[in-house]
């Protein structure tokens, strides 16, 4: 299928059709992007640097939405390959950030140039190769769904796209139990707003989390907590049912029952203290817990011991085992 065929045969709000509006959008920052002296037009260059910067969220749609598609129609080029590309660029933009924050215009200009030559040779083999051959391999039904898993990651333009299909045609994600059909799922295993876990699974999961959680329901009774190997506050089997202000030191009741309240009314929807226990700083936040119709069902607690957390700095890309 050659490129024009590409551009005609896909609908608006088909996610290839909202690719090549970003590709016209990218154009058009380029362009522009390369006729502004960032010495002399600071904040314009930073503005429409910027902007383009948000290219990020095509990469990101691509490599957690259309690429899996793709494996799962066996081409795995794209995941292998052009996931290079991307953080090659992404790596670029990172240098000409750096190069504006230390007023280094000569080589901000020189690296958006970089950009500039990259992102054009990218483009160039979407519209020529990747987007073509997925419009083969692709049904409308896969299409469909990556549609909906787009609206999580976003877009680089002003306006959300339309749905696709239409809007009385759509339906939500977590409406969508189909399984895929190339993974094996554990035959007890049960549908989540994204996937499939055993029981087993999701105690695992829960357990391996280095954070506690407790879950209260809408009756402030205490109905689960996950029973990590190290906790930061210790808990036992004998809180399940428990009232929740009975879960809690005197001096802090007044502040846990306030907060509860005020999830009920709908007023807040997280709190969050920071103290200093046995030598060692533990972030604890409240969340409410609300369903698709925004009525209240609880609140779960997360703790975590931060100590070691507040000490990074700078980046670690090596793997450091020994």
């Amino acid at each position: 299928m050659s490129t024009s065929e590409t551009h005609t045969n896909v609908i608006e709000g088909h996610p290839i059709h909202t690719y090549f509006v970003e590709t016209d959008l990218i154009h058009q920052l380029l362009e522009e992007l390369n006729t502004i002296n960032p010495k002399e037009e600071f904040q314009k260059f930073y503005n429409v640097f910027n902007h383009l910067a948000t290219v990020e969220k095509r990469f990101e749609r691509k490599e957690n939405q259309l690429f899996p598609f793709l494996e799962q129609k066996g081409w795995r080029g794209p995941s292998r390959n052009m996931w290079s590309f991307h953080d090659t660029i992404r790596e670029m933009f990172r240098i000409v950030r750096k190069n504006l924050e230390d007023q280094d215009f000569t080589s901000a200009k020189h690296n958006t140039n970089l950009i500039s030559q990259n992102l054009y040779r990218l483009l160039e083999v979407e519209e020529n190769v990747l987007f073509p051959n997925a419009l083969d391999l692709l049904s409308e039904e896969d299409w469909i769904k990556m549609r909906k898993g787009e609206e999580e990651i976003g877009w680089m333009l002003a306006e959300t796209p339309p749905k696709f299909p239409k809007e009385s045609e759509y339906i939500h994600p977590s409406q969508d139990t189909e399984r895929r059909a190339d993974v094996v799922f554990n035959e007890n295993a049960a549908h989540y707003d994204e996937g499939f876990m055993t029981i087993e699974q999701v105690n695992l999961l829960f357990k391996t989390l280095p954070i506690d959680l407790t879950y209260v329901d809408e009756n402030d009774k205490v109905i689960f907590y996950n029973r990590g190997e190290e906790r930061v506050f210790p808990r036992s089997a004998g809180i399940i049912g428990r009232e929740v202000r009975f879960c809690h030191p005197p001096k802090s009741v007044d502040t846990v029952l306030q907060i509860l309240e005020a999830f009920r009314k709908g007023e807040q929807n997280e709190a969050s203290f920071w103290i200093n226990y046995k030598e060692r700083l533990i972030y604890i936040r409240y969340f409410a817990v609300r369903d698709t119709q925004k009525r209240y069902k609880g609140v779960i607690e997360m703790s975590q011991d931060i100590t070691d957390i507040k000490q990074i700095d700078g980046e670690k890309r090596l793997l450091e085992w020994k």
